[in-house]
């Protein structure tokens, strides 16, 4: 890539960055355009569509949960390490709007394969951490997760203009329902695989968030 190209690339992607952050990722592309200094031919140039440039604009954020999955294994406390990820991952999406709809909405299942496969490795990971040591639910999988990242994204929708740290209250109380020794019987399987990516799909072609209301 020329000089000039990846100039314009990473004008780009900061001015992205902070308008998806404070706004939100419906913001028009060409504003974004504008506010990098460069034609919207330019930009669809760089990024075919909307989703090619939130998914590079988030790929650092893609890496920082990759990076936080590790340190939460290596915690001696199974559990601490799994609630440790789980605030974490909030974290992101309470600071950046545009993230919390990124999470919500499935495009992160769209991340090229290996960063992806590292992520759902590591996930599945600390799940079997925290049950073999007694704490998590014996029924919880993986798939799972995709519910706290859901209800969580839209807390802090809902609340981030009265009450910003709602969303933790809402994290603890999922996390003690989700410790063993409150368990009770479910009243329904857990999503397979292919369930769980085709509902994150169908989500994200729609640019909605899975399970939405309204």
């Amino acid at each position: 890539m020329r000089k000039d190209a990846r100039l314009n690339r990473e004008k780009l992607l900061e001015a992205a960055r902070a308008l998806f952050a404070e706004r939100g990722l419906d913001v028009p592309l060409s504003e974004v355009a504008r506010r990098a200094g460069v034609s919207i031919g330019t930009l669809y140039n760089r990024f075919p569509d909307r989703t090619a440039l939130s998914l590079a604009v988030y790929a650092e954020h893609t890496e920082a949960v990759v990076r936080s999955a590790e340190r939460a294994l290596e915690m001696a406390d199974a559990w601490a390490g799994f609630t440790y990820f789980l605030e974490r991952l909030c974290l992101l999406q309470a600071a950046d709007k545009g993230f919390n709809e990124y999470c919500a909405s499935g495009l992160a299942e769209l991340v090229p394969g290996e960063e992806l496969r590292r992520g759902y490795t590591l996930m599945g990971e600390l799940v079997a951490a925290a049950q073999r040591a007694g704490a998590l639910r014996a029924d919880f999988v993986t798939e799972d997760l995709a519910f706290v990242t859901w209800s969580v994204a839209r807390t802090i929708e809902a609340t981030a203009g009265v009450a910003p740290e709602a969303w933790r209250r809402h994290l603890a109380l999922m996390c003690d329902g989700l410790r063993r020794s409150a368990a009770t019987p479910l009243p329904a399987p857990p999503l397979r695989p292919e369930q769980a990516a085709s509902i994150v799909h169908c989500a994200a072609d729609r640019g909605e968030a899975p399970g939405a209301v309204g």
